[in-house]
């Protein structure tokens, strides 16, 4: 990401107006998104209600597109991008993974296929994409594999296991959501990381003012999110190696010391 998209205010005005100028056909879809996202709050003030009525609507028009890929070759892009990245990082088939907003197993499918059968656990809020899943899941014929696809409203993660899950991975999750979410998951997360686990994740960054854009996208300074990790005992360290790849977020890796390993 360029200097100045790091410094960019996408909700301030001058933002807005001068995207308009340059990008005029995309002001219909933008007074549209508007009006439905704000339609959508005021039927659900929680923002997990929210997003998940936000992901209904999106699935319904095309599954790909509700998990920002607006093309297949860009799903199968992205869903390789991410397996590459944690394989490189010593994701092994032995490994349990627990994929936090697998959504519609754009990346999920190749996980599966790797790791041993019944490592593979998937949750998502979106009841519709995890509908979308199943068809993803069947169309590479995974079913073998028995993974495990979840419905959930939070990520206090309390329904899993205590230090079973060698990685973590929560991809275009945390771009989406409030800072009290980012904290109830990173409160919790590390009870369920097993010895030398990691959990990655990736996030929207700005190196400005912090800021969100409909409720929908959510932009974080970098030390922002890791002294929020460091607040609950973990350690957390930006990963450069990352930047690299042709991805509009940054990630950030944490460990549970606690855990020891």
């Amino acid at each position: 990401m360029s200097p100045t998209s790091l410094l960019r205010n996408r909700a301030a005005l001058t933002h807005k107006i001068g995207y308009a100028v340059r990008n005029p056909s995309r002001i219909a879809p933008y007074v549209k998104r508007t009006a439905r996202d704000t339609w959508l709050r005021l039927r659900h003030p929680d923002h997990v209600d929210y997003y998940r009525a936000v992901m209904a609507s999106d699935t319904g028009r095309n599954p790909e597109a509700a998990v920002g890929s607006r093309t297949h070759e860009r799903w199968l892009a992205l869903g390789e991008m991410q397996f590459d990245y944690l394989k490189e990082h010593g994701l092994r088939p032995g490994h349990r993974m627990l994929d936090i907003g697998c959504g519609n197993l754009r990346a999920g499918w190749r996980f599966i296929a790797h790791l041993d059968r019944g490592n593979y656990y998937g949750i998502d809020i979106s009841p519709d994409i995890l509908i979308s899943a199943k068809r993803t899941l069947t169309t590479y014929e995974l079913q073998d594999k028995l993974p495990h696809l979840t419905l959930t409203h939070d990520l206090r993660l309390d329904f899993l296991p205590a230090a079973h899950f060698d990685v973590v991975h929560a991809h275009s999750v945390f771009s989406h959501s409030p800072v009290e979410v980012i904290d109830e998951c990173l409160a919790h997360v590390g009870r369920i990381m097993a010895p030398g686990g990691f959990f990655d994740f990736t996030f929207d960054r700005t190196e400005g003012t912090e800021h969100q854009v409909l409720r929908e996208d959510f932009y974080y300074r970098t030390e922002t999110l890791l002294r929020l990790a460091r607040r609950h005992g973990l350690e957390a360290r930006f990963m450069e190696d990352w930047e690299t790849r042709r991805h509009g977020q940054s990630k950030i890796r944490v460990n549970n010391p606690a855990a020891g390993g």
